[in-house]
């Protein structure tokens, strides 16, 4: 017997006015003082709750102190230590340049969310336990919506550390979420904090109103979601406009009533019809309960066998006459049991039900994950509720209930995955509908969802059974079991926190929301390979500015101004930053920053900010890391301390001007060794000499064909075609793109890449998340970083190449701007990360939000297509066309670098072609048999060799 917060079995009279449970609190929307004497630990009790300005009355204050007591026993049973108080010394930051994620709401309900946030973004997440503590203002410019501002809060940092802080001046919200109620106190006072509000927001008493309506919700998972629910019979006084019309759906049928008296024979009627059609299956019971946001915290319901017309009749016209307009009476199927085989199992005893709760939070892209599951197990006869059954894994009820099987738990975990997903799925196209008024604001969004499954037999399957859709009691639930590994215990890995992909939408959401209106000025718009930055731009409301040497270049239309100047002749860069900054001067540009991702403007822009002063690298920095040779030679010399001093990643190499310079670098470099273009770019010129004559060859070659940026624009041939030689490092090859901010390391994503066509370089394929041993990993994050530090590189989004040898990694290259290719779009789609909103963010002065430890949601392996290599395939199997359409129907991630199908000696990437598996194994493997169906692979460039490295 799986549902749905009844009273209890032995009720079994009509409803009367005590029949209906109310919570209590202002959370709930209950009214009175707290419970006296919930509480037992030895906490301080005389820390300042009170709120400069905004004095609270007796009651208020009371459930003030409630909640903290209540935060206090949190910490306690979490083994974490108790909050500190550090209001006599107000926290100052900086207002509107700062995330700041506030929750007001339960401390029981929030304290998986709060101590994650605590992880990702030290400082960052705050807890009001009043609404006193938080401030509407109206925003200028923006007319019916209002700034929240924070006075006071408790802040989580990591290893559960807490600090009651104030805050002067209060801090801005740039994501708020707010446990909603109904009725006097706080519920109805945080409601209309949450209501238009400028900042992203959580969640609002308009969207609860329809969320926690199971009438309303039941018939959006069976119409959308695909999703199955109990056959369900709802009588319906004035329903919302939401419920009328439309298709019907399986097994629920409604019944509009305009009245609520003189129903008796139409209740019989459908009643009788109902309780002996075939959508009931093999439910041996019914349960007839209220649907409306007025009943949501003091929900009653009724269980009746399915053979007993006439209670239940009796039981629903009790029940209308307490309705009012948009509310509802269900009847509903009890899902029975699922009978679990269990081998070898002691004599039967009460059969067991099992109650799944699922939490599903939004990602990037609106795309629904779910990000925990947590089940309770009870006796069949009496029927599961929150807070009232200990929480267990998927795993550990399922063996309980005597599935034990790992393949069979998989599959369940797999349904119950895919049916959550789909609520929310259903939700979001719900809400994709409404008005910003419907909403509850402009900012409003469903950003995560609990959703309680029975678990039933359908076909022969077992099948998840959606009962209820929830916010705070399925988070809650996750919190509770993921308690129970609070305390580090040896053997014992830690899990995903429930509340992680929920902390990084907020973050996400909260960065858009820092960067909106921002005014960009960009150096360089770049080929096709990032005309992402346009489409993104947009997107998040940045008001960009271009300057760019192509008057046609197709940007040109998509900016707020478009500035053409020559940028190709970088030996003039100091005399054309002055230029430029007379010209945006000229202009009235009122800029917030100045940013490039473009390799040949990296320098110039530096010392164009220099010249606005606007926050940037020093341009000797810029210049050291654009310039290979001088790179690794400065940090040849940096022998620390701090160790590991940046000499250690470092490789021996000499710089090579002229012919005469080879000579001399042969004697000092061993061979074999690595040829390059000292401003170079995608490997181009890029090449293995085993021996003196090699060299000599390679670099008259180069000298001849490369002589300047006509030659091949876009690789750096405006600074000159100066080469280097420095020695070849046996190892794998990998990126890793950092984010840095005041010197301090922000955010690292390795890749891993596969073996080259040597003698030359180009890129072949690659794999994120990277394959390598954690150590092994923290290695080359370390290398990178402490490379960016040694050549004095403090603020931005970098791309640093290494390779990892048996004594460990060592530095190819440092690309002081976002990395190319794939690699922000990879990111984007495995971490939801997007390395342009950082380093416009760090362009801005302003500090990334992006979470501490981002997690990978999956994997990528991809391969490069040259043309020539594909000419034939890229022109008929393998066409521009076939494989959009692909990239479309989401059977590969299509990254187009280049236009045309242009052959030649000194080419980069076409495209990059990828699959994305829930291992490297999976995505390996779709990606080889798309490559050999596609005409990608062959004997002369052999997919399968490439992503040897991978396994």
């Amino acid at each position: 017997m799986l549902s749905l917060d009844p009273l209890g079995p032995e009720c079994d009279s009509p409803l009367g006015s005590k029949d209906l449970e109310e919570e209590e609190g202002p959370w709930g929307g209950g009214s009175g003082l707290p419970p006296p004497g919930c509480f037992h630990g030895s906490w301080r009790h005389d820390v300042a709750l009170d709120c400069k300005g905004s004095p609270e009355g007796a009651e208020a204050r009371a459930w003030t102190v409630y909640y903290y007591s209540l935060l206090q026993s949190c910490l306690q049973q979490a083994g974490l230590p108790e909050t500190q108080d550090r209001t006599q010394v107000p926290r100052t930051g900086c207002p509107g340049a700062e995330v700041t994620l506030c929750i007001l709401g339960s401390p029981s309900t929030f304290l998986s969310l709060l101590l994650e946030g605590g992880v990702q973004s030290p400082g960052n997440m705050l807890l009001c336990l009043s609404p006193a503590w938080l401030t509407k203002v109206p925003a200028p410019g923006q007319p019916g919506e209002a700034a929240l501002l924070v006075s006071k809060a408790v802040s989580f940092h990591p290893g559960g550390l807490t600090f009651l802080d104030d805050f002067v001046p209060p801090r801005r919200a740039t994501y708020f979420l707010a446990g909603l109620g109904l009725g006097p106190g706080w519920g109805r006072e945080a409601a209309e904090l949450a209501r238009d509000l400028t900042c992203p927001t959580g969640a609002s008493a308009e969207l609860a109103r329809l969320l926690e309506d199971r009438l309303l919700t039941r018939r959006l998972l069976a119409q959308q979601g695909d999703v199955v629910v109990p056959a369900t019979l709802a009588f319906t006084y004035k329903p919302p406009a939401l419920l009328r019309g439309g298709d019907a759906s399986p097994g629920l049928r409604l019944v509009e009533l305009n009245g609520k008296e003189g129903q008796e024979t139409l209740v019989k009627e459908e009643v009788g019809a109902f309780l002996h059609s075939e959508a009931l299956g093999d439910a041996l019971q019914v349960a007839v309960k209220l649907s409306g946001w007025r009943w949501r915290g003091r929900q009653a319901m009724r269980l009746y066998p399915r053979a007993e017309l006439g209670p239940v009749v009796d039981t629903v016209l009790a029940l209308l006459e307490k309705l009012e307009e948009e509310e509802s009476v269900l009847v509903e199927a009890v899902c029975p049991p699922a009978r679990l085989p269990f081998p070898g199992s002691p004599p039967p005893g009460p059969e067991l039900a099992l109650r799944i709760c699922a939490v599903v939070c939004r990602t990037q892209g609106d795309r629904p994950l779910l990000s925990k599951v947590v089940c309770s197990v009870g006796r069949g006869d009496r029927p599961l509720r929150h807070q009232s059954s200990l929480p267990r894994t998927l795993e550990a009820a399922l063996a309980q209930c005597g599935l034990g099987e790992a393949s069979q738990v998989a599959v369940v975990r797999q349904r119950v995955k895919a049916a959550a997903e789909a609520a929310l799925a259903a939700v979001l196209t719900l809400e994709a509908g409404l008005s910003a008024e419907q909403r509850g604001g402009r900012q409003v969004r469903t950003d995560f969802l609990g959703a309680d499954f029975a678990l039933s037999v359908a076909g022969r399957a077992l099948t998840p059974v959606a009962l209820e859709l929830n916010g705070g009691l399925c988070l809650e639930a996750c919190g509770a079991l993921e308690g129970l590994w609070a305390a580090p215990r040896p053997g014992l890995a830690a899990e995903e926190a429930a509340a992680a992909p929920l902390v990084e939408t907020m973050l996400r959401r909260s960065a858009r929301y820092l960067m909106e209106g921002k005014q960009l000025l960009v150096l360089g718009a770049g080929r096709v390979s990032k005309k992402f930055v346009w489409e993104a731009a947009r997107d998040y409301g940045l008001k960009l500015h271009l300057v760019e040497s192509d008057p046609n270049h197709f940007a040109s239309q998509l900016v707020q101004t478009f500035i053409h100047f020559d940028i190709t002749e970088h030996r003039r860069d100091e005399e054309n930053a002055r230029v430029l900054a007379e010209l945006v001067r000229a202009r009235g540009l009122q800029l917030d920053g100045c940013f490039s991702y473009w390799d040949d403007c990296l320098v110039l822009t530096a010392l164009l900010c220099q010249e606005l002063g606007l926050p940037c690298n020093p341009p000797a920095a810029m210049h050291l890391a654009k310039q290979k040779s001088h790179t690794q030679l400065h940090l040849l010399c940096r022998h620390g301390p701090p160790w590991p001093a940046p000499s250690l990643y470092a490789v021996p190499c000499c710089p090579l001007e002229s012919e005469a310079d080879v000579d001399s670098a042969v004697r000092q470099v061993p061979l074999p060794g690595v040829m390059k273009l000292e401003f170079g770019a995608g490997a181009v010129g890029v090449r293995l000499v085993e021996d003196a004559s090699q060299c000599h060859e390679h670099f008259s070659r180069i000298s001849r064909d490369l002589q300047g940026e006509a030659d091949h624009p876009g690789i750096g041939l405006g600074w000159g075609n100066a080469m280097l030689l420095m020695e070849f490092i046996e190892g794998t090859e990998h990126d890793v793109d950092l984010v840095l901010f005041g010197g301090r390391l922000v955010a690292a994503f390795v890749s891993d890449n596969g073996p080259t066509r040597l003698p030359g370089f180009t890129e072949t394929a690659a794999c994120m998340p990277t394959g390598l041993a954690p150590e092994q990993e923290a290695q080359l994050v370390q290398a990178a970083f402490r490379c960016c530090l040694g050549c004095g590189l403090l603020d931005g989004v970098f791309n640093v190449e290494l390779k990892l040898t048996r004594a460990g990694p060592r530095l190819i290259e440092i690309n002081p701007r976002m990395g190319g290719f794939y690699l922000r779009d990879w990111i984007q789609e495995l971490y939801g990360v997007d390395l342009l909103l950082a380093a416009a963010m760090v362009a801005c002065g302003l500090r990334p939000a992006l979470p501490a430890h981002p997690r990978a949601r999956g994997h990528l392996v991809g391969v490069m297509c040259l043309v020539s290599q594909h000419l034939q395939a890229l022109s008929s199997t393998a066409s521009r066309e076939t494989l959009q359409a692909l990239h479309d129907q989401g059977l590969l991630r299509l990254n187009l670098l280049e236009e045309a199908l242009v052959p030649g000696e000194y080419e980069e990437p076409y495209c990059s072609v990828a699959c994305a598996g829930s291992s490297p194994a999976e995505a390996r493997l779709r990606l080889l048999g798309l490559c050999q169906g596609l005409g990608i692979d062959g004997p002369h460039y052999p997919v399968a060799y490439f992503l040897s490295h991978f396994k």
